[in-house]
């Protein structure tokens, strides 16, 4: 059943194109965050799902028109918008994009400040209006079967999830962490505190911790606890790793349970059960699923469905902003101008 599940995300287009429904039109604004090419290649490759109209920035892309925001937003029956500037001018380009009507992709982590980030969920959500989060860990298939063992209690009841995403960053890279408040971990970090929240919610407290390894004062090493009333969370971002990608993990043990996934993104999972749960047996054991070559794919796929009323996407207003808000706290800067 999983199987073909992932199956059927990764060719999310193709079943699109047999329900015979019209292309959404959708565009992009902004080429300067880190998964902006990325997410103009998914979107592009979705044929059958999106009809990119162009892309609103300084420089654009080959074969995709250049426009000015302002004929982006003004273009007929245009549905959704991809949001990839600068951090500093993501929330409010998103929340144009919403008082246009516009539905929006908006990548991680969303805002420098908290009050604004929160100002434009909730706008949204008051006009009826998606908002999907680039949390591309959302969309693994590992991380959705996680998901669903946890809403099943397959796990039991969740007593500690331990995670880490850590790479060897460049000269480059350390400019670009050591510009924001929150480091290392506001930046990649974040993307584990969502799937730490889709799972245990928002924590009662955070305690954060920063040991940067130069004297540069860069914030590359860093540490946060989440606490639950019965769990404890623990999320570490290491930017001097250089084995980080391959010990990427997350890690969910409970009760009657554990769930194990390393590397991150690999779809490889560890499970253990005190007994057996739907197809997987009493025990330890060892699978792979099939994760689509595109990490994006699957965004993209899901908010083609959200769009047309098909559904609602899985996280709402309130997950999102407890996500921000854990972030800042976890990144050692609530407080500081959030």
């Amino acid at each position: 059943m999983m199987k073909r599940r992932v199956f059927l995300l990764a060719c999310g287009s193709t079943a699109f194109a047999a329900s015979g429904s019209a292309r959404l039109r959708i565009g992009q604004i902004g080429t300067e965050h880190a998964h902006a090419a990325g997410k103009m290649e998914a979107m592009r490759a979705l044929t059958d799902l999106w009809e990119v109209v162009g892309v609103a920035a300084e420089k654009g892309y080959e074969g995709v028109p250049l426009l000015t925001e302002a004929q982006l937003l003004g273009t007929p029956d245009l549905k959704a918008v991809a949001v990839e500037t600068r951090m500093e001018d993501s929330c409010a380009t998103a929340l144009r994009c919403i008082e246009a009507g516009k539905h929006v992709h908006l990548d991680k982590p969303g805002a420098l400040q908290h009050d604004e980030f929160k100002t434009m969920r909730l706008e949204a959500e008051k006009r009826g209006l998606t908002v999907q989060m680039g949390y591309m860990l959302r969309y693994n298939p590992a991380f959705e079967l996680l998901f669903h063992a946890v809403r099943e209690g397959w796990l039991g009841e969740i007593t500690e999830i331990d995670a880490a995403m850590g790479k060897l960053g460049d000269a480059k890279q350390r400019g670009i962490i050591g510009a924001l408040p929150g480091g290392g971990l506001f930046e990649l970090g974040c993307h584990v505190i969502d799937a730490v929240t889709t799972i245990l919610g928002k924590p009662q407290s955070v305690s954060a911790f920063s040991t940067p390894t130069q004297s540069d004062g860069v914030k590359d090493n860093q540490m946060a606890v989440l606490q639950y009333a019965k769990a404890t969370a623990v999320v570490r971002v290491n930017h001097a790793d250089p084995f980080g990608g391959p010990r990427r993990r997350f890690n969910v043990t409970g009760t009657e349970g554990t769930f194990e996934i390393v590397p991150m993104e690999s779809g490889k999972v560890n499970l253990s059960l005190t007994k057996e749960r739907g197809a997987y047996k009493k025990g330890a054991q060892s699978f792979k699923l099939e994760v689509p070559k595109d990490r994006y794919v699957g965004e993209f796929t899901d908010l083609a469905k959200v769009v047309r009323g098909e559904k609602k996407l899985a996280w709402d207003a309130a997950h999102d902003i407890s996500v921000h808000e854990t972030v800042l706290r976890a990144a050692g800067v609530w407080g500081k101008g959030s």
